[in-house]
Formats: structure tokens, sequence, C-alpha cells
């Protein structure tokens, strides 16, 4: 006991002379009170530091980096300077910004993420993220698990630069410059000797002092660079049939796959999103202003270490997050395009980062979580979030997504063609299975759901529905221009249009080469291939099954009346870049579903075989459209294809008279 409180003493010392000195530094800030050390930061199974101002390994790179000041390099790549539209020499600023919602499930409620997620929701997400303490521990800690479990592991840093920036050409920031090549060891003891080395203390300090640390530390402290090991594929969770928290449905290597997860449609894994990665940090590693890949929510679970602080934007403030962005933040020379989509470009490179001060100023509202090991930390669809590490700590993240998803997922396709990204996963295969999924068990008289399910059937209707209607005006439209020259059935994955990049997953045009797919969002008349005027038209031989699907939800009156309301305000999320104009002229006696004769040949191939220059037998009743759906053909299984592959094919030999 006696040593115990000998050791408090020293460490209480400690600080107190870092006080003084950190005084004498920041202008604005006080600090009253004596910092009281608390427990030892949450250790991963690796060796505790033993602290020795003498003894260590000589170390390289971050380490070293706090050491170096700001004169010493200041032709450097990171070297600081003054950047006057962040003002933080005022950090009260840090208080201002409230907690977001924590929740303290009990063992029961914990029995299913993804029903519990379902539950907060209508809550939590107004806040953009949200904090869960789980009541279940792990019984193998992270680092047995990557030491031990996970024999020879090992995993390359990015250096990130602390400083602030202008925003402009001259002044990018990258956070990909490549760094050490640590262990799991290696890296904590690292870590652990930079915070000691700064605090003069192996303990963790409280949240807020830290907070103010770092903001000061970007703006014009004499710190460099950091080392954080993000995006590193693999899992801290144990596969122990004893472990608690490796055997629940929270263990994030399996939550994507539950029976709630709309990824778990995905026939791919897809590192990070479907599939875990780990983020092992130090003091003040940071992660930038970001949104989710397609609007995706995320998890992030805290194995251990020092705490984390996030700020969290709620998605319905996500637009004026990004228009403070680009007027305050961003100067025009770096944006790609006009408006919020210019400055979303530039956030999707993960390498944003600003204090949340400049948001608070244009009202944009900011909530803030700090992350202690045990804890996960819940990221809503179009939530934009940053944070940063208050010293060595191991999490662990995924995506996932769940019915009430799709809508968002909608927008975030739109605005990756928008900007001609190609997408990450193919939302139009994932709704379209997902929907004929709740079609199914709507036919078998499957209606054990509970509330928060109806609300995700809801979504999933009403988005599928917008899609085939879509789909059907389109391939009406095509047949009666007579833009295409044949019709084939299609089986078996999903196609990346080479115009836009969107995915296409129930009809796409091609020419006779098979080299150039292109959705039916452009003017398919127009279109002028490198090979030839030849186009076909390749459509899901399950596609009246799918028209079959989406007349039964319009039944629903809440389905149809959404519906018949987003048509009249223009809604045209499944459309883009098809202007509504250039279909005007063809629409005489067109309404949805109305019978479209075509008899596909036997002799017509299918995509991956070679066609032969041979126009198969196409039947077209367009002008006198029947209300009755075609016979619905067979219903065929799909797989899906990388995305990656499919967009191979250069889009420069092809021409499209509706973009610019």
């Amino acid at each position: 006991m006696v040593e115990g409180r000998v050791s408090l003493s020293k460490e209480v010392n400690g600080l107190e002379l870092l006080k003084r000195k950190r005084l004498q530094r920041v202008k604005s800030e006080t600090v009253s009170r004596t910092y009281c050390v608390t427990n030892m930061m949450a250790r991963s199974g690796g060796d505790a530091l033993r602290v020795s101002a003498s003894r260590g390994m000589r170390l390289q790179g971050s380490a070293e980096s706090f050491s170096r000041s700001n004169g010493a390099s200041s032709e450097g790549t990171f070297a600081k300077h003054k950047v006057d539209k962040f003002d933080i020499n005022d950090l009260e600023w840090t208080e201002k910004i409230p907690e977001c919602p924590v929740y303290f499930p009990t063992k029961e409620e914990f029995e299913d993420p993804l029903v519990y997620l379902q539950k907060i929701a209508p809550e939590a997400s107004r806040y953009g993220i949200c904090k869960i303490v789980s009541p279940l521990s792990a019984a193998v800690p992270a680092g047995v698990v990557l030491m031990k479990e996970k024999l020879g592991f090992k995993f390359t840093t990015r250096v990130q630069p602390l400083r602030l920036s202008e925003w402009n050409n001259d002044d990018r920031v990258t956070f990909f410059m490549s760094g050490r090549n640590y262990t799991f060891r290696e890296f904590e003891k690292m870590a652990n000797k930079v915070f000691t080395r700064r605090y003069y203390s192996a303990g963790c300090l409280p949240a807020t002092y830290l907070e103010k640390e770092f903001w000061h530390e970007i703006a014009c402290g004499k710190t460099e660079s950091v080392e954080y090991a993000c995006d590193v594929e693999g899992s801290a969770f144990s596969s122990s049939p004893n472990d608690p928290l490796g055997t629940s449905k929270w263990n994030l290597k399996n939550l994507s796959r539950l029976p709630k997860s709309t990824l778990r449609l995905l026939e791919t894994a897809i590192p990070g999103v479907s599939d875990p990665m780990l983020y092992i940090g130090m003091l003040f590693s940071m992660f930038a202003w970001h949104v989710e890949d397609h609007y995706l929510y995320s998890i992030n679970y805290h194995h251990c270490g020092a705490s984390k602080t996030w700020y969290g934007i709620p998605s319905h403030a996500a637009s004026n997050f990004e228009k403070v962005v680009k007027e305050h933040v961003y100067t025009n020379d770096i944006l790609s395009v006009d408006g919020e989509d210019g400055a979303f470009d530039v956030l999707l490179g993960k390498t944003t980062l600003f204090p949340p001060n400049i948001l608070l100023e244009h009202e944009v509202p900011v909530y803030k979580a700090v992350q202690q090991p045990g804890e996960f930390v819940i990221t809503f669809p179009s939530a934009y979030h940053a944070g940063f590490s208050h010293g060595f700590n191991c999490g662990e993240a995924v995506n996932f997504a769940i019915g009430d998803w799709f809508p968002l997922g909608a927008v975030a396709s739109l605005r990756y063609a928008h900007l001609n990204r190609v997408p990450l996963l193919p939302h139009e295969e994932l709704l379209c299975k997902e929907a004929m999924l709740l079609y199914t068990s709507l036919e078998l008289d499957d209606l054990d759901y509970l509330p928060a399910d109806l609300a995700s059937h809801y979504c999933i209707k009403v988005s599928f529905v917008k899609l085939i209607r879509f789909l059907h005006r389109a391939r009406w439209s095509v047949m009666k221009s007579r833009a295409c020259t044949s019709v084939s059935p299609y089986y078996y994955r999903t196609i990346v249009c080479t115009l836009c990049k969107r995915d296409c997953y129930v009809a796409f045009v091609n020419c006779s080469c098979y080299s150039h797919p292109v959705c039916l969002r452009h003017d398919i008349k127009s279109l002028d291939f490198p090979c030839g005027s030849y186009r076909g038209l390749f459509l899901r031989d399950d596609v009246a099954e799918m028209e079959a699907a989406a007349k039964k939800f319009e039944q629903e009156d809440t389905i149809s009346k959404e519906i018949e309301r987003q048509t009249e305000n223009g809604d045209d999320l499944y459309s883009y870049p098809l202007s509504n104009n250039s279909q005007s002229d063809l629409e005489d006696g067109f309404f949805p579903y109305c019978e479209i004769n075509v008899v596909l040949s036997v002799t017509t191939s299918t995509v991956g075989q070679p066609l032969e220059h041979k126009q198969p037998s196409i039947s077209l009743d367009i002008p006198s459209c029947r209300p009755e759906a075609a016979d619905a053909l067979s219903f065929a299984a799909s797989t899906l294809c990388s995305l990656a592959e499919q967009v191979g094919s250069s889009t420069k030999n092809v021409r499209s008279g509706s973009l610019p």
C-alpha cells in the first residue's frame, strides 16, 4: 500500500511539472486541478512497457518525430504553418460539443446486434453516432489473439501529418505515406514510449485535456507526424469456444452475415466492408472526416488500450456539413465538380481533417463520443465522423446494412455516378435479391415480423418499386425506339456501365463484341460503339417475376402513396443520367407494368459467348400496351462477380448523346 502511494505521488509530481510547462505554451488554456493518474492503460496482452529513461530500443519514425522541432524541419513534408481559416487559439469550444447517446444493453438485449440496433436507431440515428457498452467481456485479450492465435502477424503503418492544411493545390495532405513494419508488441512498445516521453507517465490522462492537446498539436505543436496501422486485414476476436464475446453475434467477423444483414447476400467478401479490419493506433493517430462507403452503417469495437475521441455529424446535417467544407475548408482549385458533390469527392479520399468549431460556427450539429475498451461505436448511414487516439490502442471495424439503408444507398450510388466512380458493392443486385426474398416470404404468409422489421421492409419495398418502375419504362422506350436489334437472356453477374459506372443487375445494353456494357440510363439510340452500330439488350430472365413482386408491393396503400409522392417530386435516384425530356416523345401510351411482348430466340447468345451478326427473333407489341404482366420466365439464381474486373474496358471509345 505504501509503495502504491509513493508511486502515485511521483506520478502526480510529474504531472504538476508537465502542467506548468503546458501553461506557458497554451495561453488560452487554464488547468486548475491536479490530474489524477488513473489505472494503467488497458493492456493488450502484450508486454507492458517498463518505463525507463535510459533503456528501451532505439526507435525510428514516429517516436523520434515527436522530439523534432518545427524549426528543424520547416522545409519538410509535414512542416507546420499558420492556417488563418482555422482559429483554434481558444479551445473552449471543445467543452461545448455534447455527448452522443450511450446505451447499456442487458445480456438478453445483447443477444442479437441487428435487432438491438433496430430498436435504438430511431433515437440514436438523430446524433449520427452512438456508443454501446458491452455486457460481455473478452476472455482472450486482443494481444494474445494477435500474437499467439495469429502467429507471424505483422502490419505496416501509415505516416500521418500532424498539421492543418490550407486545402489548395499547393497544400494537399496525404495520409498514405508508408511507415514501418511492426509486430503487435513492437508497435505497442513504440507507442507507449512516445506517450511516456511526452507526458512522463504510462497512465491515462483525462480525455478533455488530451482533446485540447490534440488540436493544439495539429495547429502549432512540434510533432510532425505519427504512425497509424489502419485498414489492417484481420480480426482480434478470439476463436476460442470459451470466449463469451468471441462466440457472440457481436463478433465482427460474423456480423455482416447475420440473417438481417443485407451484406450476407454478397457472394464475394469485401475486406473492410463485409469482413472486419483492424486499426492499431498511438497518441494522436487520427481518422479524418469521412462517410462510410455507399453510406453503409459501421460498427467499431475497442479491443484494448487508450481511449478514442469521436466526432459525429447526423445524417440530416450531412448536406450542410459538405457545404461548410466546400465554402470554408476547400479552395475551388481542388474541387473536381461544382456544388457539394465536389466536396464529397475530395472527402472520399479520407484525408481531410479540420477542427469541429468551424462546424459549430455555421450551426452544423456535432456530437462527441469517448470510446473506452469494451465499447462499440456505431455510425449511421451518411453520418460523417472523425476522431483521434489518446495513446496506444487497438480497434476493429466492419460495415453492415439493414433494410432501412437502401434509400440512402441509392443516394450514394447516384453521387458515385455523378463523379464517375466505380461502386464498391452492387446496390441494384442487393436490392433485388432482398426484395425477392421478402416477396417470397409474403407469398408464404411468413408474417411473424417485429415492428422494426416492418420499417425495414417498407424501405426495401419503396426502393425496389422505384427501381423496377424505372427499368420497365426504360426497356419500353428502348424497344419502341428500335434502339436495340436483339434481346438476349442474361443470367449471372452484375455489370458496371462503362459510361457512368453504375452497377447493372436487371438489364443493360452491349455491343457485338461485349466490351462496352451501358446501363439503360443513357440515350441508347445515340450510342456510338467502335465495333459498329449493333446494339443488343441483355435482360435477366426473371424480370417478369420481379415486376410481379413490385406490383404486389404496390398493392399496399402506404407503398403506393409514397411512390406517387416521390414521382410527383421528380425523384431521379434510379434514372440519372437519363434526361426525362429525352423520353417524352417515346412514352405515348405507356403506363407502369404494361406488357412488353419480347420473344427471345433460342439462337440468342448470352453474355460470355461470341455473338454472331444475326438478327434474333423479336416480337414487339408496344403501341397496344396491355396491363397483364408477361408470363413469368424461368427463375435463375445469380452469382456475384467482382465489380472491379468489369471496368477493364476503356470508355473513351463509347460516345453517348446524353453525356457532356
